[in-house]
């Protein structure tokens, strides 16, 4: 019988404060098997261990901390007879120098795909018929900084679930050019039916909001500078006439953030393809440690209809989007990517898939501190090792 979220997790859900649901029971694909099914760039002669038991050796020490390949090797050595069965490690144990070749050997778009698909049907999302809901799906990018080499660092563009920071989608933006050109092939394997797709004002571009809506998605984009006549556009409208829809208060990392959101239905004539609502936000930010207030406005525009997204819906959607700094922040701090040596090949990008992974698993079980989610699974190693048994 296939295991599920609830069997898996079970035994030690104790752990954590969170609700483990079953995923859909249909088309069930464990995944031990996605690893296990990736094209293998190694000779055929000599192989000594089968890809998906070093993959799932990588991930199960990457969801107990590990941030390099040096930690990866050691954690094998140290593991005892029953995990190393238990991955398919019944031999001898890989060295930091053979995962590495591996790694950087991997086609990094077919390990992207792999895992973001997986974690697309396994993640936790709003149940219902597309339409019925509103997924928010950020798109932003992030560099590998310590992979430089000749002046030039990997630099990888993610696309992230809004509600539990898990990213289903992975590209690596070209040297010598930035995201643009890379946020059509992003989205080209997700079904945005449902989705409504949340940018900064780098990807608020007419290409990319036609290439949204011709998928069947929606868009929130912010605006700036990079569109001046748009923006000058939203600037003019009669924000003074509107009465503030929405208000949210947050608080946290010593300072208290205060936004203030109105909505205006825009008539056609807007510079910006399919542009339904546009949106001012009023931030306020003071800082509980020395009192200095700063106050920012932003605009943006969404596809949205008023009467598919009311005002507090898009003042969440506005905020959320923010969610993938947070998993950036998390796989600097946490797994010290930015600190991070790994530079051959494919091995940087396969590493942050690595964590991406971790971390989405990690979140979908109902951790909120990924530190202490990765040293539950250091010292409790077979939970860890569950969670290659999990199915979507």
């Amino acid at each position: 019988m296939p295991s599920s979220r609830i069997g898996a997790l079970q035994r030690h859900c104790e752990d954590i404060d969170s609700t483990c649901l079953d995923p859909a029971p249909s088309q069930l694909t464990s995944l031990a098997e996605v690893l296990g099914r990736l094209p293998d760039p190694r000779r055929v002669r000599g192989r000594r261990y089968r890809l998906g038991s070093l993959l799932a050796l990588c991930l199960v020490a990457v969801l107990g901390g590990a941030r390099s390949l040096a930690a990866i090797a050691r954690f094998a050595a140290d593991s005892d007879a029953g995990l190393r069965e238990r991955l398919g490690l019944t031999a001898y144990t890989p060295n930091a120098s053979t995962l590495g070749r591996l790694l950087a050997r991997l086609d990094g778009d077919a390990l992207d795909d792999a895992v973001g698909a997986w974690l697309a049907r396994y993640a936790a999302d709003p149940v219902g018929e597309p339409g019925d809901t509103l997924v928010g799906l950020a798109v932003d990018g992030k560099t590998v900084r310590g992979s430089r080499t000749d002046g030039t660092a990997v630099h990888l563009l993610a696309a992230a679930l809004h509600a539990c920071q898990t990213v289903i989608a992975q590209r690596q933006v070209a040297a010598k050019s930035n995201e643009i050109p890379a946020f059509a092939p992003l989205l080209d394997r997700i079904d945005l039916r449902g989705v409504v797709v949340t940018a900064d004002a780098m990807h608020t571009q007419r290409a990319h909001a036609e290439h949204v809506i011709t998928a069947g998605g929606h868009y929130l984009l912010v605006v700036k500078g990079n569109q001046k006549k748009l923006r000058k556009q939203l600037r003019r409208l009669p924000w003074r006439d509107i009465p503030l829809q929405a208000r949210t208060t947050r608080a946290g990392h010593g300072r208290r953030e205060v936004r203030r959101l109105k909505v205006c239905t825009v008539q056609p004539g807007l510079l910006f393809p399919h542009a339904v609502q546009a949106m001012e936000v009023k931030r306020r930010r003071t800082n509980r440690r020395t009192g200095k207030v700063e106050t920012k406005t932003v605009y943006a525009v969404t596809s949205l209809p008023p009467q598919q997204a009311s005002p507090a819906q898009l003042a969440e959607l506005v905020q959320d989007h923010w969610s993938v700094e947070a998993l950036h922040h998390i796989r600097d701090v946490t797994y010290g990517e930015d600190a991070s040596r790994v530079r051959t090949g494919t091995a940087p990008r396969a590493m942050a898939t690595l964590r991406n992974l971790a971390i989405g698993l990690m979140r979908q079980a109902g951790w909120t501190n990924i530190a202490a989610a990765a040293d539950h699974y250091r010292s409790r190693p077979q939970h860890a090792t569950a969670m290659l048994r999990l199915t979507a």
